[in-house]
């Protein structure tokens, strides 16, 4: 059994042999009962107790506490599963083991009873499945002591379970109601009187408990709706019809409710007074209503004034509704728009990649509209599937016009691809056209010239930079008129041109086809009443094979252009094999070089440059590679590599990094004219003032390695530095003001005139070698040279001389005026640590004489 009364531990005590109502406090069964309580028929009485017992789910049991014996009554037996001669100790066995200390407590309470009042318990069985109702009465002789103990059990396994499942079914009622904000109501409208639940008088701000009436109620209700929910109430009393109906409430705390109210009549029989009903706090939901039917209205209006295109599509993508600006955008009114597909919308030449493509309309991105005149409109595409309120499906789509903004996209890529000046394909559509044409089946059929104008920067220098832009556009048309239908006319850069033949047969061959353009080259120019005879030099290239690409031909064909130059002017060069192995070696050189870069694989070598008592002023780095393979290469072995393969940026910032970090650790030994301590020079090729980068990059140097501004000297050629554009001036400006000085590097070779000498924003003029191997021995070198410093001196300028080599240059130079020197007499170029000894020596040797 699930839980039993009776334990060992109970007093011992003799039983009768029947059972005992202990309610009525008789004896059940006439083997038990005294002998003047006995019945006629004793049988038909024990049968009769015997299926009370079982209806009842009950057993009965004796126990005589003087011998200690017990009955158990059949029905207990029964009941338990006890076998017909089972005694108290099996009962005992049957009671869960939690339960042993509840039955010591029970023996120990009937110990100390003085009364014939009943005892209860409650026990389990050994499977904790069963719960047993266990009721004892003590039994007394004429002394006060207890004799016998009467009792019953009964099972009361449903009964618990029902009131669990009743006191679960409240507790979640209860719950139910606070969650949904919900309270019941009952109301007596004979009487007035009314039962509230505990959560309506939470809702109400009210005491639970206290008395409410219906007039109390109505106080409840807000002044404004009191008159018709009270007629609407009255209506329910009357015509016993359900009533629902929504009101505000202000409570005594003055809280602003919204209760939402449903009454019927009660189903009571006989009873027409009582009415029943619920009554819910429905404010947050009516909130949040009116916040989404304003947010509703605040989108509504959004769309009707945005100025994108903004529609509605049902689920059969038919157009429901529209704003203003897509009536506009596409030139129909509203009327006119409804019930139209997305694709007939759709403009003819985007519809039917469409139908081939999307499953439906809707996909995100660019999509062609068509205009009520036909007109294509680009738009940017966006769209969202939503539910309304009755379920349907629909399209929210916004189209955004970007017709203007495709257009300028496609100007900026024709900029992109082609030379702003001349309007030709620029170098990132030769290589898209060379791609291209490569990748086909007539890939032998192609042919690529690169044309290079003699002596361009003569024009450049002495004429400027409009009359060269001229001579450039002038060049560009003739190529275009002159060449084969199937020749497109490229401008890689400055005055290189780069013509593609898609059919070198028709144009009778590639030689043939590279003499008529060097023909076409070589002619005169009127440009701004003057005649510029030009000419050109051509190189030419041919796939060799499948597997060239297209940066292989151009390479092919730069690298025979360079061939033409070295045999002069106007000349014609084919990319033989061993021109193509040339460039091919040239290209691994060029990787190697990269690397080099990237990895600080180059070094550094510093020569000195002096004034006329041999004191070091400053020292010109000058960059060495260590090749792994060929061994330490000079610059001229592979700086062409470098401007082939556009490093000499890259080249530049390497110099200046490791440069300044060196010279940031030489000791401060000497100052001169050219500066309070020694400095050091870069000659820049790649990274010049017209980068927009060019003073950012020289600054980050500056700051990473400490050294002081005035000892920065940089180095640029005449060239790059005539006609400088105003942004150029000012890069170099804002690095003076700081300290930096530049210097003119190799003066006297450009094609400008002295005069210019004035317009270089640099502070220092080194004088060419090539003037100065002369100075002792040509009158002419020596009257450059003399010009050139005076010059120098009367704008304040500092005079170099380079490539001093014997003693009679340097006493000549120095009889001059010349500020400082530099060349193999007074020391060759060296490492960073011979360099070092240098400046702790103090003064180099300066040669005796005059």
């Amino acid at each position: 059994m699930a839980e039993h009364v009776v334990r060992a531990g109970l007093p011992r005590v003799g039983l009768p042999t029947g059972g005992f109502d202990v309610d009525a406090g008789r004896v059940l069964a006439p083997d038990l009962a005294e002998p003047d309580a006995v019945e006629d028929d004793p049988a038909a009485e024990r049968a009769l107790l015997l299926e009370a017992q079982r209806i009842a789910r009950m057993g009965s049991w004796t126990l005589d506490v003087r011998t200690g014996q017990a009955y158990l009554s059949d029905g207990l037996r029964r009941l338990c599963g006890l076998p017909a001669r089972a005694a108290l100790p099996d009962l005992l066995s049957l009671v869960h083991p939690e339960d042993i200390p509840v039955l010591t407590d029970f023996r120990l309470r009937l110990g100390r009873q003085r009364s014939s009042q009943p005892v209860e318990l409650e026990v389990r069985d050994d499977t904790g499945e069963r719960t047993y109702l266990v009721r004892a009465r003590p039994e007394f002789d004429q002394g006060g002591q207890v004799v016998r103990v009467h009792g019953t059990v009964q099972d009361f396994t449903k009964f618990r379970a029902l009131e669990r499942q009743l006191s679960q079914d409240g507790r979640l009622f209860r719950e139910a109601q606070r969650v949904a904000r919900l309270g019941t109501w009952e109301w007596n409208t004979e009487t007035g009187d009314c039962l509230w639940s505990s959560m309506l008088y939470e809702l109400g701000g009210l005491e639970p408990g206290s008395k409410i009436t219906y007039s109390d109620y109505l106080r409840l209700v807000h002044p404004d709706d009191r008159g018709w929910v009270d007629q609407r109430w009255q209506e329910l009393a009357s015509t016993r019809r359900p009533v629902e109906c929504e009101h505000r409430v202000i409570r005594p705390d003055g809280k602003r409710r919204v209760f939402r109210v449903r009454g019927e009549a009660a189903g009571l029989d006989g009873d027409l007074h009582i009415m029943i009903g619920t009554a819910q706090d429905v404010t947050e939901q009516r909130s949040t209503e009116t916040r989404m039917q304003r947010s509703s209205k605040r989108f509504t209006d959004l769309v009707a004034i945005t100025p994108v295109g903004i529609a509605l599509f049902d689920d059969a993508e038919r157009l429901v509704d529209a704003n203003d600006a897509l009536c506009s955008l596409l030139g129909m009114d509203l009327e006119r728009l409804r019930g139209t597909t997305a694709e007939q919308l759709t403009h003819p030449d985007d519809r039917e990649h469409r139908r081939v493509r999307e499953s439906h309309s809707f996909h995100s991105g660019q999509r062609v509209l068509a205009t009520a005149a036909g007109k294509p409109v680009y738009c940017e595409l966006n769209a969202t599937v939503s539910v309304a309120d009755d379920g349907q499906r629909f399209w929210l789509v916004v189209f955004a016009d970007v017709t203007d903004r495709r257009r300028a996209a496609e100007r900026l890529r024709y900029q992109a691809t082609h030379d702003e000046l001349t309007g030709l394909p620029g170098r990132a559509a030769v290589k898209e056209l060379l791609g291209k044409l490569l990748g086909g089946r007539d890939y032998e059929r192609i042919a690529l010239l690169f044309c290079d104008v003699d002596n361009f920067k003569r024009v450049n220098d002495s004429l400027g930079h409009d009359v060269g832009d001229e001579l450039i556009t002038a060049l560009a048309r003739r190529l275009e008129r002159g060449l084969p239908p199937s020749c497109t006319v490229a401008r890689m850069s400055g005055d290189e041109y780069v013509v593609i033949c898609s059919d070198v047969e028709e144009a009778g061959g590639v030689e043939a086809l590279a003499n008529q353009a060097a023909s076409l080259l070589r002619t005169a120019v009127p440009v701004r009443d003057q005649l510029l005879r030009v000419s050109a030099c051509i190189g030419a290239a041919v796939p060799s094979g499948p597997e060239t690409s297209g940066a292989d031909l151009l390479r092919y064909a730069d690298a025979a252009m360079f061939a033409a130059k070295a045999r002069g002017t106007g000349r014609v060069s084919l990319a033989s094999d061993k021109l193509i192995a040339s460039a091919n070696s040239q290209m691994l050189l060029e990787g190697q070089l990269r690397e080099a870069i990237m990895n600080d694989q180059l070094v550094l070598h510093y020569q000195p440059v002096v004034g006329p008592d041999g004191t070091v002023l400053s020292a010109e780095a000058l960059v060495r590679w260590p090749h792994p393979e060929r061994g330490l290469l000079a610059p001229g072995d592979f700086l062409p590599v470098a401007e082939q393969g556009d490093l000499l940026g890259e080249l530049d910032r390497w110099v200046l990094r490791a440069a300044f970090t060196e010279a940031a650790e030489w000791p401060q030994l000497c100052g001169g004219v050219l500066g309070a301590s020694v400095g050091i020079a870069v000659n820049l090729a790649g990274l010049v003032p017209g980068d927009p980068e060019f003073v950012d990059v020289v600054s980050a140097c500056v700051a990473a390695t400490g050294i002081a501004w005035d000892r920065v000297v940089l180095e640029l050629v005449e060239t790059s530095l005539i006609d400088l554009p105003s942004r150029s001036r000012e890069a170099m400006a804002e690095l003076v003001e700081r300290g930096v000085r530049f210097a003119v590097d190799d003066f006297g070779t450009g094609y400008s005139s002295l005069a210019r000498l004035k317009e270089l924003p640099a502070q220092i003029i080194k004088i060419d070698r090539r003037f100065v191997s002369g100075v002792a021995t040509d009158a002419s070198d020596f009257a450059v040279a003399r010009a050139l410093v005076d010059m120098a001196r009367a704008m304040g300028r500092s005079c170099v001389a380079e490539g001093v080599e014997n003693a009679t240059q340097f006493h000549v130079l120095r009889g001059v005026g010349v500020d400082a020197y530099q060349g193999w007499l007074l020391s060759k170029p060296l490492p960073a640590r011979e360099f070092r000894e240098i400046l702790k020596l103090g003064p180099v040797h300066i040669p005796s004489g005059a």
